[in-house]
């Protein structure tokens, strides 16, 4: 990886979003987690909460512990890039900790179910949005066998087929079926966005410039 990938602010170029998404059970989280120890660079978004912190959460580093007048003023100021409520509490993603994380020149990764991967595309196109496959649905079943009822077995299956069709709205696809090989697509994919001529450019606009005139 590159030095600015690595977090150097000295390279003055922005960092890159990078938003993984896919159907639940396909394995994000365990995606995520193993392409953060590959990346030492690479930090993973924090979100907004309203619940409790548990006893061995830290402020800023597990989430932002907010109450629920805290939150929703985050919703009214549109400070959020996507948010949603689950079993009774709010989560969010924070817009200012993405930004401030960028602007420093560190590549950030929010882990997002689809539909929240969608509202964030929609405040942030500028993102790199990643789908991770399951090898197959048989794949993606036999996964929950073990630890779910066949009725939420069959729930789930259909959730994750309608969640497929969604795929259209995202940049990358990247198959799930090895842990390490999808983390070393991934790092690809993020290198590559690096090298995007928009990014480039500002770099080397003075002699470009030049050699134009």
């Amino acid at each position: 990886m590159t030095s600015s990938k690595n977090g150097n602010p000295a390279s003055c170029e922005r960092g890159v979003l990078t938003v993984l998404s896919g159907p639940s059970g396909v394995g994000k989280g365990t995606v995520c987690s193993a392409l953060r120890k590959m990346s030492a660079g690479l930090v993973y978004s924090v979100s907004a909460t309203t619940r409790a912190p548990r006893p061995d959460e830290v402020e800023g580093v597990n989430y932002f512990f907010k109450s629920r007048e805290q939150f929703q003023q985050l919703i009214d100021r549109d400070e959020l890039l996507e948010w949603a409520e689950y079993a009774g509490n709010y989560y969010g993603t924070p817009r200012r900790f993405v930004e401030e994380t960028l602007n420093s020149g560190k590549d950030i990764i929010l882990e997002l179910e689809v539909q929240g991967a969608l509202k964030v595309k929609r405040k942030f196109p500028e993102g790199v949005f990643i789908f991770l496959l399951p090898p197959s649905l048989d794949e993606l079943r036999n996964r929950s066998r073990g630890t779910e009822t066949e009725e939420v077995i069959r729930s789930g299956i259909t959730e994750a087929v309608n969640e497929l069709k969604l795929i259209e709205h995202f940049d990358y696809a990247v198959v799930g079926d090895r842990v390490e090989l999808a983390c070393s697509r991934i790092q690809s994919i993020i290198t590559a966005e690096h090298c995007r001529k928009e990014k480039v450019f500002p770099k080397i606009r003075p002699w470009l410039d030049e050699v134009r005139s």
